[in-house]
């Protein structure tokens, strides 16, 4: 961990926000949200679904879908400054500098070419080799992400695939050109609980090997707790706390972070799940002050006139809450 923490950063965003303008009025979907990845570690971003985990990490590839308007005071991806280049330069960072693990294996493969058709033209495409040299490759990458018999799989189609097995070409794909840094967007979705632990095993493996960064989207607390270094915790589209994840799951500051492990099942307790109570607030019409204060048991007198802001601590810990759970010096 000391040596991790001496590695310079890959990927640094802050003040990133993203807006979109909807019929019923414009949607802030992403609030001023800031963090850093440095190489070789992994950064999950953890909330519920709405919460702006996925948009955030599309609006730094450059890939938000939708009447998307995008602003940030930085955004520099391994040298490369995010925010002057043009969508030319922006589309060949994608698959070689950064890459991204799509959540549903099945509508990201195209169902009517072959895994080798799909995993050769990304080599052909970006590397300009031959048909016959793609091929090659293909196979061997197959055989990186443990598929069995690939060089006869190659010629198949997605639809022969199990979810698992999908879910490894999708991976695949994703490191074909040895990406600096990878997301993987909830990468076991759907999965049984085997092959989750598979696949993340194997994620962790190739990260190990390519020296990758990793930029982790889940809303599963147990998949952070075995994969992560760092947590930041998102709600309603802004970060409300940061830390190593050891540290937050020993003594959570903000509300929300509390509320998420107290909902999650746990194997050594009976004890009945606390659900949090009530729902995610509306993107266009978020309540004043903290956007959680109508669903937190802490809610003080400035909770609903006061927007808090992130404070920062001692060892990458921060949060935003004025009633923290815990205290944290200010950095």
């Amino acid at each position: 961990m000391a040596e991790q923490a001496d590695q310079p950063s890959v990927l640094s965003v802050s003040g990133l926000d993203v807006t979109f303008r909807t019929l019923r009025g414009e949607v802030k979907a992403v609030s001023d949200v800031s963090f850093t990845l440095k190489r070789g570690e992994v950064l999950a971003l953890v909330g519920e679904s709405g919460s702006g985990k996925s948009v955030s990490t599309r609006a730094v590839m450059g890939i938000v879908r939708g009447n998307a308007s995008i602003s940030a005071k930085r955004m520099q991806l391994a040298g490369h400054d995010l925010l002057t280049l043009d969508e030319d330069a922006k589309r060949k960072l994608r698959g070689r500098v950064i890459s991204l693990v799509f959540q549903d294996a099945l509508s990201a493969l195209n169902p009517v070419l072959s895994i080798g058709d799909q995993l050769g033209e990304l080599y052909r495409t970006h590397l300009g080799i031959s048909k016959k040299e793609a091929r090659e490759r293909s196979i061997e990458l197959l055989r990186a992400v443990r598929i069995a018999s690939a060089d006869r799989r190659i010629d198949d189609f997605p639809h022969q695939f199990s979810g698992g097995m999908r879910q490894r070409i999708l991976i695949a794909l994703a490191i074909a050109l040895k990406p600096e840094v990878l997301i993987a967007d909830e990468p076991t979705t759907a999965l049984d609980v085997t092959v989750q632990a598979q696949i993340l095993d194997l994620l962790d493996e190739l990260r190990e090997e390519l020296g990758m960064a990793m930029l982790l989207i889940t809303h599963d607390l147990g998949v952070v707790a075995r994969t992560a270094e760092r947590v930041a915790v998102m709600y309603a589209g802004r970060i409300v706390e940061t830390g190593a994840v050891d540290d937050i799951f020993r003594a959570p500051a903000h509300p929300y972070t509390a509320a998420l492990m107290a909902s999650a099942p746990r194997i050594e307790t009976v004890e009945k799940l606390e659900p949090i109570r009530g729902a995610p607030p509306s993107l266009i019409a978020l309540p004043p002050g903290c956007a959680f204060h109508p669903r937190c048991a802490r809610r003080g007198e400035l909770c609903d006139k006061v927007r808090p802001e992130l404070v920062a601590g001692p060892n990458g810990r921060s949060h935003a809450c004025h009633y923290p759970l815990v205290e944290i010096a200010h950095g």
